[in-house]
């Protein structure tokens, strides 16, 4: 599928008929007024480009690496793992689509590691290579903290759309049952998550849009969820509760992937699972709009990354 048809399909699934006035960092032509696109988010100026780094054999095994400058000498950064989503499918985002995001976290302070992964139309991705990356890629800042100045007893995974879904899997994964194909030996331990739009509950999503986004999530799990309840058990983060780890749910006010509804059904369960209470944020926009650091929406998930991260508001 081509990338013009994730434009398509995240407009039709968002049913988006009132726009609203947005100004990203790219500049739009007077008196322009709608909300932002997938395809906006890829031409948002960067500050720095970052560094590239394998943490893996594949040749999407790899992310980009920014530090905050200015960083005290023998000072460690707290680190902010962002994870890209485009419904678990290769064709409709890839991490130039969370970048600016990933370089304002890393302006404002934070360390910051934006990745690549499999997804689920890749081969070797799906069930379980996507978890698998994202696992691996988390537990590489490890290795990364040897020539770099990462705290890695600070680390919040901060996911969009699809990729939220991720970040709330990945605070998950230390509870999972061992001997099971998405558990390893020695998870690292987030201290929080940030979903920007995120899925929250991948029965729910695929029932409320079977043919829409809610299809790459039954290609990421293998088949109909229905006849997968093992895989939806290890997989859904609604269903991996207690996390044990703090999360934030900023959504704009015009987001169909993630509509307040649902976020709000997601943290009543979290609670009574004995998790502490989600914040959860409406913020103006729509689904993509949270990506934008120059956004109201932007500067929410920048203001919630830094606020799971101990530190000041920005």
């Amino acid at each position: 599928m081509p990338a013009s048809a994730y434009r398509l399909l995240a407009m039709a699934l968002l049913v988006l008929p009132l726009a609203v006035p947005v100004r990203p960092a790219h500049a739009q032509p007077a008196g322009a007024s709608r909300l932002l696109r997938a395809s906006d988010l890829d031409t948002l100026s960067l500050r720095d480009a970052g560094r590239r780094i394998a943490y893996g054999d594949d040749s999407l095994h790899f992310g980009e690496l920014r530090l905050p400058p200015g960083l005290p000498r023998g000072a460690r950064a707290p680190v902010a793992m962002v994870i890209q989503g485009g419904c678990w499918i290769s064709s409709f985002a890839t991490l130039r689509n969370t970048a600016a995001l990933a370089d304002a976290l890393a302006a404002s302070g934070v360390a910051t590691w934006n990745v690549e992964y499999r997804r689920a139309d890749h081969p070797g991705g799906g069930w379980p290579g996507t978890f698998t990356d994202i696992a691996r890629a988390a537990d590489h800042l490890r290795v990364l903290a040897r020539e770099y100045p990462l705290d890695t007893a600070r680390v919040v995974a901060v996911g969009h759309s699809a990729g939220g879904h991720l970040a709330l899997w990945l605070a998950g994964r230390p509870s999972l049952p061992a001997g099971t194909p998405l558990s390893s030996a020695a998870p690292l331990r987030l201290t929080g998550v940030v979903s920007l739009g995120g899925v929250t509950d991948l029965e729910e999503f695929v029932g409320r849009m079977p043919s829409g986004c809610g299809r790459g999530a039954s290609m990421l799990l293998g088949g109909p969820l229905a006849s997968l309840p093992d895989r939806v058990a290890l997989a859904s983060p609604i269903r991996r509760l207690p996390l044990g780890v703090p999360t934030a749910h900023v959504a704009g006010a015009q987001d169909g992937i993630a509509p307040e509804p649902v976020r709000a059904a997601y943290a009543r369960a979290a609670v009574a699972a004995g998790d502490a209470p989600p914040a959860n944020v409406t913020v103006p926009g729509g689904h993509f709009e949270v990506n934008a650091p120059r956004t109201a929406a932007g500067a929410e998930a920048i203001r919630q990354t830094r606020r799971l991260l101990g530190m000041t508001p920005p």
